[in-house]
């Protein structure tokens, strides 16, 4: 009895079918599913909604339409041909028109796709960029951030946004995280540095899920568009997936990043993998274009997170092909990835004076990404880890290739491979043309490659992936073997046979739309390179720290060693570790220090950058007053001077250099409004501290809080801070007379703190006003704002204002603290007026609009029976 190929699947047996060498590629292009004009989900909608429609004619479709269903509307998608928005009728009625190429949902609504708040540019080298390579930071690019609107206030943007609109309504803070993660300025604080942290922002709607007109786009210099957002899960190329790959063509230099999503593990609800758990999860058709590039999300150790949505795409090509640390799930994760693809083509217009293409900077980040998850690629990390020095480093050190091939074609490429190489790795990648909507494959132009030894002797295939749809098939290994599904094929050798000239077989196996420009970029592993910590980043003192180093060997042992700088000792950290890992939990010591660390092993010492060890450095604002503001700083161990910024145009710019822990800044100086400040250690500038803004009022003229303890009391008390003693020789408390001149109650002096609690002994009973008075050494007087007190000392003391009082106005009724009062006015009839209970507080205002004017017999109790009546005269 023979058993089908699927029978044979669903045994669990498929396994062993590819271990013998067994290919089900022919059970699948017997099984493969003829396209629909419909796309998944939209089969059995019978009922009128919004849907995105392709014609093949538009002129006989809207005469179709009139003559059919005059009742629905139809309008033309902005910059898109022969793309219509049509309403008012069922997707399975327009199916049945003979011009209808596809139809779609249109009424799908994007929303972010982040959850919470954090970011670690170590994880994926950003912060060793920004070490090593000080002049890579995206200046003279442009990125746009496709969603809601983003704060145009921020600091971290200050000078740099293309197009702000201050009319827009902030709906929420996503867009500028997404922004600050991308190309942040660091101007509020060094978390705030983005990867690309000098390019200019640009901002568009993610209302359409169309691309954005080219055009405009290449007008505001955009190279790279980022897409942290999402709608719900859908499993098939569609109109919009293919309207992006349309325009990858048209503008070549242009790449676009989108989030994978965050319903990892959400089966699909149709296609080709429909039902499978955790699979096929993309949030967005437009997420299965060929030409971008999807992005999941890790945490810090480099693990996937179970909500990381990821693929196969819905014809088994690999998405998402890249994964990068994202605290707040894929949004940050492609924010970053769209901040790396910055970086990567800064590198590359640093050596070569212009921007590269799309499919090299793909190559380039794909061929660059460490290995994480299964070996070589899978679909749920794709390509791996976003690795940005790696992709800075294959720029600047050309190594890469790009071509064109026709039909039939072969071109040869020639590696030299240095000895000692852990690991050869090869990408091909390119811009392939758009596809049918809902395809069952989208791959058009089709190229090959194959890696050959020097020899001629030993042939390595790409890796592939089986795309089966059963979860066992899904999950095995990559194999090497040709792949005719992606428009990037990898491969990888690990210690090459020998050093020497390798060669690159480039063929056009099926070329329909040619000739097809490709791009492929190499790298070779080898050497151990520290990661973190940089000079870019303080480590904190008495704090866990995840250090990091790059090693694509086999496991290693190796020494952890670490000194401050002037030093000849080194301290074991540890003393066995392994290289493999990559990553080791040290808690720095508590003693501020510069520093390195190195890693001993039988080859030799490796020893990180210098960094410092510190605690963060808080600015603060101790006055900002009309003619001067003062700022203040703790001292930091071993500082001999200390870098004092201001904002400039676009970014913190060195100010002034200052030996002390205090700056006084003239008006005209304070103008700039934010500063910050940074400890110079050994002649080495370490990380600043947060920005402080002096124009805020809740600094004060010396006076941060003046305050009663109780509004009333049956003791005067009052608390008050000061932002600073600098200059203060004496402080009183001062009481005001009825006359209106000012009595001192209590005087100190010296003033040793800037928290003080201050008293009357001899409080007035009713009400005073008070105030604090301080004389500085330069002869100069302040004063705070007056502040208001009830002295009560007992229930005969209830205090009646004003008297008399105007009908209408309010009438004052102050009792003892923590009482309430029960207050009744009577004419002098006998008649009960008003009936009040007060609230505690003691303070209570009553309404006289209903008494005429006269005399009137106040009572005022409290719960313990006690009761005091007062006389008042309405006028």
């Amino acid at each position: 009895m023979c058993m089908s190929v699927a029978e044979f699947c669903r045994a669990g047996t498929l396994f062993l079918l590819f271990s013998m060498g067994i290919s089900a590629g022919w059970a699948q292009q017997k099984a493969a599913p003829v396209r629909s004009r419909l796309a998944p989900g939209l089969e059995a909608s019978n009922s009128p909604r919004s849907v995105r429609v392709s014609v093949t004619d538009e002129i006989a479709f809207r005469k179709w339409l009139a003559q059919e269903h005059a009742k629905a509307t139809v309008q033309a998608e902005p910059g898109q041909v022969r793309l219509l928005r049509v309403q008012g009728i069922a997707p399975a009625a327009l199916a049945t028109c003979p011009w209808v190429d596809f139809v779609e949902a249109a009424d799908r609504r994007a929303r972010p796709e982040r959850q919470l708040n954090g970011a670690d540019f170590t994880a994926n080298k950003v912060t060793t960029v920004h070490a090593r390579y000080p002049r890579i930071t995206g200046q003279g690019l442009t990125v746009s951030v496709k969603e809601s609107p983003l704060d145009i206030n921020d600091i971290d943007f200050k000078g740099r946004l293309v197009n702000p609109d201050p009319q827009a309504q902030l709906l929420n803070s996503h867009s500028t995280i997404m922004a600050t993660l991308i190309a942040g300025g660091g101007n509020s604080a060094p978390t705030g540095k983005g990867a690309a942290w000098q390019a200019r922002i640009a901002q568009s709607s993610y209302d359409n899920l169309l691309p954005d007109d080219g055009a405009t786009l290449a007008a505001q210099g955009v190279s790279v568009q980022n897409h942290s957002y999402g709608v719900s899960v859908e499993s098939f190329y569609g109109l919009e997936a293919r309207a992006y790959d349309q325009q990858a063509r048209q503008y070549p230099s242009l790449l676009h990043v989108f989030s994978s999503g965050n319903s990892g593990t959400q089966p699909a609800p149709a296609g080709s993998y429909a039902g499978l758990a955790a699979t096929g999860n993309l949030t967005g058709e437009f997420k299965n274009s060929k030409n971008s590039l999807s992005v999941g999300a890790t945490d810090a150790l480099g693990q996937v997170a179970p909500l990381s949505s990821r693929g196969p795409a819905a014809d088994g090509r690999v998405k998402p092909e890249l994964v990068a640390y994202g605290d707040g799930g894929t949004s940050d994760a492609a924010a970053l990835v769209s901040g790396v693809s910055l970086l990567t083509q800064h590198a590359y217009k640093e050596r070569y004076g212009s921007l590269p293409s799309a499919s090299l900077v793909r190559a380039v980040l794909l061929n660059t990404a460490d290995d994480s998850g299964r070996p070589n690629v899978d679909f749920v990390s794709g390509y791996g880890q976003a690795d940005a020095l790696g992709a800075v480093k294959t720029m600047l050190e050309g190594r890469f290739r790009e071509g064109t091939i026709t039909q039939g074609g072969r071109q040869a490429i020639s590696i030299p491979v240095p000895a000692g190489t852990h690991r050869l790795k090869i990408t091909l990648a390119w811009t392939d043309p758009e596809a049918a909507a809902n395809a069952p494959t989208a791959l058009v132009n089709d190229l090959d490659m194959t890696l050959v030894d020097g020899n001629g002797t030993q042939v390595w295939q790409p890796w592939t992936l089986s795309t089966y749809p059963h979860l066992d098939s899904l999950a095995l290994p990559a194999r090497r073997r040709p792949n005719h599904r992606d428009n990037v094929e990898q491969i990888t050798l690990d210690y090459p046979p020998a050093a020497g000239a390798y060669t690159v077989q480039i063929s056009g196996f099926r070329v329909t739309q040619g000739p097809q420009a490709y791009s492929v970029a190499y790298e070779f592993e080898s050497a151990l390179t520290w990661v973190h910590p940089s000079n870019a980043r303080n480590l904190r003192a008495a704090e866990s720290a995840l250090l990091r180093w790059q090693w694509a060997g086999p496991a290693t042992a190796a020494r952890l060693e670490y000194r401050p700088v002037g030093q000849t000792a080194w301290t074991v950290v540890s003393s066995s570790l392994d290289l493999a890992q990559q990553t080791f939990r040290w808690t720095a010591p508590a003693a501020p220090a510069v520093a390195q660390l190195r890693l001993l092993t039988g080859a030799g010492s490796t020893e990180s950058d210098t960094f410092f060890v510190a605690r963060p450095l808080l600015l603060n604002v101790a006055y900002t007053c009309p003619d001067e503001t003062l700022l203040t700083w703790s001292r930091v161990p071993g500082a001999a001077q200390y870098q004092v910024y201001a904002l400039g145009s676009t970014h913190l710019q060195p100010y002034r250099m200052v030996a002390d822990t205090a700056l006084v800044l003239t008006a005209t100086e304070a103008a700039a409004r934010y500063f910050a400040v940074a400890p110079v250690v050994q002649g080495r500038t370490g990380e600043r501290s947060g920005t402080v803004d002096v124009a805020q009022s809740t600094h004060g003229c010396y006076f941060r809080s003046f305050l009663p303890r109780q509004l009333v009391t049956d003791t005067v008390r009052f608390d008050l801070t000061l932002g600073t003693t600098y200059r203060v020789q004496t402080l009183s408390l001062e009481r005001r007379a009825t006359d209106g001149s000012f009595t001192s109650i209590q005087t100190l002096a010296p003033v040793s703190t800037t928290s003080l609690a201050l008293a009357d002994p001899a409080a007035l009973p009713g009400r005073s006003e008070y105030r604090v008075r301080l004389l500085l050494t330069t002869g100069q007087v302040l004063y705070s704002q007056l502040e208001e007190v009830y002295f009560i000392p007992s229930i005969a003391e209830v205090q009646v204002y004003p008297v008399p009082v105007t009908a209408g106005e309010p009438l004052t009724v102050v009792g003892p603290p923590d009482q309430l009062l029960h207050v009744r006015v009577f004419d002098l009839t006998g008649r009960l007026r008003l009936d009040v209970l007060s609230d505690t507080g003691t303070v209570k205002l009553l309404d006289t609009t209903i008494l005429n004017p006269g005399v009137y017999m106040l009572r005022i109790s409290t719960p313990g029976g006690r009761e005091v009546t007062r006389r008042i005269a309405v006028r």
